[in-house]
């Protein structure tokens, strides 16, 4: 009884290590927020009642693209990622799985949530998911190693999950979608460059171009990080000019934009890590507290 026990618990043990080899592939928590953020675009983009097989429809597809791009974008950055302390972890870099294996599982996902999503959501949906996997792999990801700019390129496929969320619930695009795209873009500049700011030198020594890198005095990096969270607050308000929803979310809106701008202000005036990481928290808790706010005061 005593072996069998032991077997059972070795068996299950190597099972949740493998689970955590592959939630680490498919970046488990960023293809969770791709998610997140396309449920939110689908639900505001819903004119009827909910179609739950069509909601199922995009987001298995949309989830088999994000993870096909995860996992092709830790390959083209597996030397890259072993030169830094918070990626050299990951299963490339770490030996936990080989590069024949990874290109496989990223190339047999991207392409079966392609097709799913034109078979069974619709092509505009798919050629959006297209454009996000494209852009992310071979724009963004070479960019990294050349310029800072790759910062915005990337915002591209970052702001993209919510259109199609709100390309599949309508069938197509228009001026609410794309007022989602612009207020999730947005968002990851300040985002990101908070966290630039505070991995600057592994960046640096990974041969990443990252602008906190670039900027010694890090003049650029603040208005850089002003400007856009100034910019979120204007296209924060545009859910409720396009009659999404009511004047509780458009309060609410205002309330996070104004405290979200602050916080860059103050990482502006400072540049410190600590001012780094409270902008950074502010992000993490800006989008979720927005969104749920578009959820809960959309206008039927």
């Amino acid at each position: 009884m005593k072996a069998a026990t032991e077997v059972i618990s070795t068996g299950a043990t190597a099972e949740r290590g493998w689970l955590a080899v592959y939630a680490d592939l498919i970046k488990a928590r960023l293809t969770l927020l791709v998610l997140l953020t396309t449920l939110v675009g689908f639900y505001a983009g819903l004119r009827g009642a909910m179609d739950y097989a069509l909601l199922f429809h995009t987001m298995l597809g949309t989830a088999l693209v994000a993870s096909g791009a995860a996992a092709l974008n830790q390959l083209l950055e597996r030397d890259h990622d072993a030169r830094m302390r918070r990626t050299a972890s990951r299963p490339l870099p770490a030996g936990r799985l080989q590069p024949v294996t990874v290109m496989l599982f990223g190339g047999v996902c991207s392409v079966a949530g392609l097709v799913y999503l034109a078979l069974l959501v619709n092509l505009v949906t798919c050629v959006l998911g297209a454009v996000s996997l494209v852009s992310y792999l071979f724009i963004y990801t070479p960019l990294k190693r050349l310029t800072w700019l790759n910062t915005a390129v990337g915002a591209i496929p970052g702001g993209l999950p919510p259109l199609m969320g709100w390309a599949a619930a309508r069938g197509g695009l228009d001026g609410g979608g794309w007022a989602l795209f612009a207020i999730l873009a947005c968002w990851q500049m300040p985002h990101f460059f908070a966290i630039a700011w505070i991995y600057r030198d592994e960046y640096a020594k990974a041969g990443f171009q990252m602008l906190p890198g670039v900027d010694p005095d890090g003049r650029r990096t603040a208005t850089q990080s002003v400007g856009f969270a100034l910019g979120l607050l204007v296209f924060s308000v545009c859910p409720f000019w396009f009659g999404l929803a009511g004047g509780w979310y458009l309060a609410g809106a205002l309330l996070l934009g104004v405290g979200f701008l602050a916080c860059a202000i103050r990482f502006a005036r400072e540049l410190s890590l600590a001012r780094a990481r409270q902008l950074f928290f502010a992000s993490i808790g800006y989008l979720p507290l927005l969104l749920g706010l578009l959820v809960w005061d959309k206008l039927k």
